[in-house]
């Protein structure tokens, strides 16, 4: 029979399940900021976009343009 001491299977086992936790919840964290989508732009930046892609045409963009200034 093995003798593990003072660090002996009970401690070790404790140890690496901690570790093996602290890594998932890490990975976790990780993955969930880069899932969120940065979006620095201004409603008004998003319509020109639109309206330059050829998305809407004139009449929707002065529209829209007009209800976000009021």
């Amino acid at each position: 029979m093995h003798h593990f001491g003072t660090w002996g299977g009970g401690w070790m086992m404790i140890f690496w399940i901690a570790l093996i936790i602290a890594a998932i919840a890490l990975l976790f964290l990780i993955l969930s900021k880069q899932k969120q989508p940065k979006n620095d732009k201004t409603p008004i930046e998003i319509l020109k976009e639109r309206y330059a892609e050829g998305k809407i045409d004139d009449e929707e963009f002065e529209r829209r343009k007009k209800k976000l200034s009021s």
